[in-house]
């Protein structure tokens, strides 16, 4: 019997083992081609069946005749719930103690304020951290006798737990409805660093579009393209998910480059993968051919523990990524938390209309990911 999963509560907010895709051979196939991912023609195990039975069921007055979409990303690891409950009891002690500080701001104007959130703290602590410190430095900063406007502070966007980078808090309802409408139009271009641990990949940049959903237990999964639109358990449906991703580094070796301005649907030389079924390869730690993958994910829609996943499905989750496959302990080391950054943000000031983009200071395992690049120059 699967277990019921943790509580909400208890896991990232946006919210292993490697996966390594089965596919046609690269020679056999132009970069700029569009590849259509498939099961090979071998019958499954029982246990891949049981897995990945597609007859899920929903709720108790649904029909039983109903078939859902299967999900072609496993569910999760048996050792995550473990693993995730202690990082979550982590996080909340430290997130009690979180205080936000002037080094960790970014931006800040009289609508909004940008803020670089430390992995392992969760989204509403950095909230409430920041309400402290503005209210502190307005009264440190007004003269006696002049009445302080209450501050509507509001999360225009959202990291996982565990995710370290750019967080948004807008100051006025106002500023807020119109950003928080900028993420759902897509009108803000993303751009986030990962570290991966698996076997090099064939490809420099590739884009990958899938399905994305709920399963009948509750876990973020990828889906088949061809399933967009289709019925889930609890009511929802199958939703579009893209992102493209390009190589930085594969184990120390490799230049740190800025974030490359083009549209992933007209470059020319970005090889496509469209997901139709599952992959069913795997490595092991310590396998000769796995490594660490320094990436640099665009996320072109915005869907829960997106990059998360289609690293998963790529065959190189992220490393401390224990919910979708990624390794907890790596070359002698243990890791609290997965190596996930939100690098960049760029969108239009929503009062002024003015292009703005920022940046956050890299991670040290970002740094470290370049550190033959960085001895060199």
């Amino acid at each position: 019997m699967t277990k019921t999963p943790l509580p909400f509560l208890l896991c990232s907010h946006l919210l292993p083992y490697n996966s390594l895709l089965l596919t046609p051979s690269p020679k056999s196939i132009k970069s700029s081609a569009v590849r259509f991912l498939c099961r090979p023609s071998s019958l499954p195990t029982m246990a891949e069946k049981t897995q990945f039975d597609s007859t899920e069921i929903g709720p108790p007055n649904a029909s039983k005749t109903q078939n859902f979409p299967t999900p072609l990303s496993p569910p999760l690891p048996p050792i995550s719930k473990q693993i995730e409950l202690q990082r979550a009891m982590t996080a909340s002690s430290k997130s009690s103690l979180f205080s936000l500080s002037r080094s960790g701001i970014v931006f800040e104007d009289e609508s909004l304020i940008v803020v670089n959130k430390p992995s392992g703290i969760y989204c509403e602590s950095v909230l409430s951290s920041a309400r402290h410190f503005l209210n502190e430095s307005s009264l440190g900063s007004t003269d006696v006798g002049i009445e302080i406007t209450p501050l509507e502070l509001h999360l225009a966007n959202r990291l996982d737990r565990d995710t370290s980078g750019l967080m948004i808090i807008t100051k006025s309802h106002k500023v807020a409805a119109k950003l928080v409408k900028a993420f759902t139009d897509h009108r803000v271009k993303k751009t986030y660093l990962a570290l991966c641990v698996g076997p090099t990949p064939k490809w420099d940049k590739i884009n990958i579009k899938s399905g994305h959903g709920r399963s009948k237990f509750g876990v973020w999964r990828v889906y088949a393209s061809s399933d967009i639109g289709r019925s889930l358990p609890g009511g929802s449906v199958v939703r579009d998910m893209a992102t493209s991703f390009e190589i930085i580094s594969v184990n120390r070796q490799g230049s740190f480059k800025e974030p490359t301005k083009f549209s992933t649907d007209e470059n020319p030389g970005m090889e496509s993968v469209v997901v139709e079924d599952q992959g069913t390869t795997r490595i092991e730690v310590g396998d000769e051919n796995s490594g660490e993958i320094l990436i640099r994910a665009y996320p072109k829609s915005g869907r829960t523990h997106q990059i998360r996943l289609h690293c998963q499905y790529l065959g190189i989750p992220i490393r401390g990524d224990v919910k979708y496959e990624g390794v907890y302990e790596w070359r002698g080391n243990a890791y609290e938390t997965h190596a996930l950054h939100a690098e960049s943000l760029e969108f239009y000031h929503p009062v002024t209309g003015i292009p703005i983009e920022f940046r956050a200071p890299l991670p040290i395992w970002a740094s470290e990911a370049c550190q033959e690049m960085v001895q060199g120059t």
